[in-house]
């Protein structure tokens, strides 16, 4: 954000935005067993230790450490759990990996001590500062709060790969039923699409900037996400398996957050990239690129946009399932209060959606100062763009602008499809 006016900032807000992102993270890893601590359930990424000091040593390095020049706690630690890895294959992994973590004890008072010093800066501190690149609209700020969020998300994606004896979690709402409607196929005309935000209206990510204006031509698009009853079909077609999918005695079954069930035909398939532009081809279909989603999920047939889905009001659950008001999907159709206004429904909550386009910078890109590798790693046109929101997805982040992005054969996020039509 670039502005020479310092803004108003609520530091009581924040040190609680920050309080209750501490409280969260603390649950989530207060969920798993104590033996599965150091374990890799995703053999992509670090264990679960290193996402225990991560998320404080992160905001200390951002805010205290680089933006505010406050000076370094305990160096070692601090840059032990600085940045996570994003590794393209196991192998390269196992080339990062470590075992000599150290002990829980530890690391918890090193991430007091970093949130002590963290809750300091937000009570006391110069935190919007148009002299310091850092500080600029408050950037550090906004991206340590912004950062912890993401990772409720990733360390989900951890946890769900756990055992369920290793994990103790709520039961999932195991609803099933198929909307009337669900084989609606919607009519978008041509008109703008509004792709990421303009400098100076707000706090984002690098990968946000700069403002695109796109003509989008005229296509269709499912008004519902693909379930896992429709995609029960490609299966038996020669289609590939689910991630989340595992067959017992000839039935299929779903692997949720906390527990596992009998597979809900009527709730959205969780899939990789692969998986989905498989199934839109087989369709007789395809992909929707990011601007067209962006042209059925906040455009208007009057050539408008809304800042949601549903119009202008802020996210509440009634608009869709994101927010953690649940860890796993729900059937489709569930939340007609927020479909957009052509009437597509779900485009934010109970899934990422996968487009087919590939991420990469907005014209006018510039990496942040306060995490200039943010984005500017994964600029190599393998991977792919979503968008939307999961169940898990913090309502802070259902923003418009925002980008979300993994490889195409990456199987563990929270992530479904629709498919389009020219």
């Amino acid at each position: 954000m670039d502005t020479a006016t310092p803004l108003e900032l609520d530091r009581k807000a924040l040190t609680s935005w920050y309080r209750a992102n501490r409280a969260r993270s603390r649950a989530l890893f207060d969920s798993i067993a104590p033996e599965a601590y150091e374990l890799r359930p995703i053999p992509l990424r670090h264990p679960f230790v290193f996402y225990d000091g991560h998320f404080s040593a992160f905001a200390f390095n951002v805010l205290h450490r680089r933006a505010l020049g406050l000076g370094t706690h305990d160096p070692i630690l601090e840059d032990l759990f600085n940045r996570g890895i994003d590794p393209a294959d196991v192998a390269s992994a196992n080339a990062l990996a470590r075992n000599d973590w150290p002990e829980r004890k530890e690391v918890e008072e090193f991430s007091r001590a970093c949130d002590e010093a963290v809750l300091e800066d937000l009570r006391t501190a110069k935190l919007d500062d148009p002299t310091n690149p850092l500080l600029v609209g408050a950037e550090a700020v906004f991206n340590i709060l912004e950062h912890e969020e993401m990772h409720h998300e990733t360390l989900m994606y951890l946890i769900h790969q756990l055992a369920t004896d290793q994990k103790t979690g709520p039961s999932p709402d195991d609803r099933d039923a198929m909307p009337s409607s669900q084989h609606d196929v919607i009519e978008i005309a041509a008109g703008a699409a509004i792709l990421g935000r303009a400098r100076g209206t707000g706090f984002g990510w690098d990968n946000e900037f700069e403002r695109s204006d796109i003509e989008v031509g005229a296509f269709s698009v499912d008004r519902h996400n693909v379930t896992n009853g429709h995609y029960l079909a490609f299966l038996r077609d020669g289609g590939p398996v689910p991630p989340f999918w595992r067959r017992e005695r000839g039935d299929w079954r779903l692997r949720t957050a906390y527990d596992e069930l009998p597979l809900p035909v009527s709730w959205p398939v969780y899939v990789t990239h692969e998986q989905a532009a498989g199934f839109a081809a087989w369709a007789g279909g395809r992909l929707m690129t990011e601007a067209e989603y962006d042209r059925a999920a906040y455009g208007t047939p009057d050539g408008s946009e809304r800042r949601y889905p549903w119009g202008n009001a802020a996210p509440e659950e009634r608009h869709g399932n994101f927010g953690f008001a649940r860890f796993d999907p729900l059937p489709i159709g569930s939340w007609p209060e927020g479909a957009s206004a052509f009437g597509v429904e779900e485009l934010v909550g109970n899934g990422w959606e996968w487009t087919s386009s590939t991420f990469a910078p907005f014209a006018g890109f510039s990496p942040m100062a306060s995490y200039p590798q943010y984005s500017a790693d994964f600029f190599d046109g393998k991977h792919y763009v979503m968008k939307g929101a999961s169940p898990v997805t913090s309502f802070n982040l259902i923003r418009r602008s925002f980008r979300n992005w993994f490889y195409e054969d990456y199987p563990h996020m929270y992530a479904t499809f629709r498919v389009a039509y020219d």
